[in-house]
């Protein structure tokens, strides 16, 4: 029996497993992958990897691993599990079956693109949903906010930090009060109610919202916040909650049973690569405790 399973090979899981390599625990990461930045070419906030290709950090990390003979890399995905008396029996997708004394579900969320007939061949292109990562790269642009309701209102209200041309598209969805109207006015925000009929225009250089009854809004990109779902069932199928938001909510050190973790963006709202890894080492930490607090009560 390995000492940790975990589930997904992203930031949070792959830096769980550097730390718990170097404490020369029995690890095997099993990576589906399908990571969840797929589409972007570039990740930011990550200090000393600012603009890196996501593809690239992970290639990299997986490199670090190989220096660490108790860490196994598996190019497969666990597609469920079961808790027994000492730790999780989980099943791969080939059908084969591995057993751990813990498990780390690091397996991340999957974001639920707007129902714009068009739109999703602009997705990391012009299209993006966290201004987080990309905003600074449209700093100044033409933007528009796609979102409704007080969601929309709010998120456009953010996007001004990065640049002062900003117009909110509801899309046909809840309105705003008069009050949020006049507020978003105040500060040169134009408010677009009519329906998306199609998005069009050049990947990476401009796209056009297409309107029944109003002439096209050319903008450089869009930002819209996303509705998101866990994507893996695992972790909803061993018992932790998930909030409305699709994210499990985890306690210290990420930890939701007492052999179970979550990390990464399957388990927080702020969801950035480096924090990702944070959260994957804090887990570790506590993995490493409690693997070293069972051998020494034996």
């Amino acid at each position: 029996m390995h000492d940790v399973l975990i589930a997904g090979g992203g930031i949070a899981g792959l830096s769980a497993a550097l730390i718990l390599g170097r404490c020369r625990r029995d690890v095997v990461v099993y990576d589906s992958g399908k990571p969840r930045n797929f589409v972007s070419k570039a990740l930011h906030g990550f200090i000393s990897r600012d603009g890196i290709n996501p593809i690239e950090l992970r290639d990299l990390a997986r490199k670090e691993l190989a220096n660490y003979p108790s860490v196994r890399y598996v190019e497969g995905e666990i597609v469920d599990a079961q808790e027994i008396e000492d730790g999780y029996e989980v099943e791969l997708s080939n059908g084969a079956f591995d057993r751990g004394k813990f498990l780390l579900i690091a397996t991340g969320v999957v974001d639920v693109l707007p129902e714009v007939p068009g739109l999703e061949r602009f997705y990391g292109h012009n299209v993006f949903h966290c201004p987080y990562c990309d905003g600074w790269e449209m700093r100044d642009q033409p933007l528009a906010v796609y979102g409704a309701g007080e969601t929309g209102y709010e998120y456009a209200l953010e996007l001004i930090g990065w640049s002062k041309d900003v117009i909110l598209c509801t899309d046909g969805g809840e309105p705003l009060s008069a009050e949020q109207t006049a507020h978003l006015g105040k500060h040169g925000i134009a408010v677009i109610t009519e329906k998306i009929m199609e998005m069009r225009g050049e990947e990476g250089k401009e796209i056009r919202l297409m309107y029944r009854e109003r002439p096209p809004l050319s903008r450089k990109a869009l930002f819209f916040n996303p509705a998101q779902y866990q994507a893996s069932p695992l972790a909803e199928k061993l018992g932790c909650h998930v909030t409305g938001g699709g994210v499990v909510e985890a306690g210290k050190f990420q930890q939701t049973k007492a052999r179970l973790f979550v990390a990464g963006d399957a388990a927080r709202s702020v969801q950035l690569a480096i924090v990702a890894a944070s959260e994957g080492v804090e887990a570790a930490f506590a993995l490493n405790t409690a693997l070293q607090k069972e051998a020494t009560e034996k």
